[in-house]
């Protein structure tokens, strides 16, 4: 059996630096979802640090954008009004009532969409 090489037995490198820049340091870290170590590691050997808020930002694109497809499914049936589908028992008004709500739904996850996009 190989023991693995770990870091923990080699030699540390020493960076001078004020305490609000060592704070600074420590916060990039903790958005990247780092060690100060690890993050300043990645920064020196050139690696992209990302950020877990980068992540969770995508994860919320994507959450809008299923809500944007399952309101565009269902506009798409009601417009489409397929046999499969039991209207009968809507008034014309409620329908139409219900079609402009979706649309503003829509609309409103759209800029939802936009707004997120912009932040990243």
């Amino acid at each position: 059996m190989t023991a693995s090489v770990t870091r923990k037995g080699t030699t540390p490198i020493k960076v001078w630096v004020l305490p609000d820049e060592k704070e600074a340091i420590t916060q990039k870290a903790k958005a990247a979802g780092l060690s100060a170590s690890a993050y300043l590691r990645n920064v020196g050997m050139g690696t992209p640090v990302t950020g877990v808020a980068d992540q969770e930002a995508v994860l919320d694109l994507v959450k809008i954008n299923a809500d944007l497809g399952r309101l565009g499914g269902l506009l798409k049936m009601w417009l489409t009004n397929d046999e499969k589908l039991d209207l009968e028992g809507y008034e014309q008004a409620g329908l139409e009532a219900a079609i402009v709500e979706a649309m503003r739904e829509i609309k409103a996850s759209q800029a939802l969409l936009f707004q997120k996009a912009s932040e990243l």
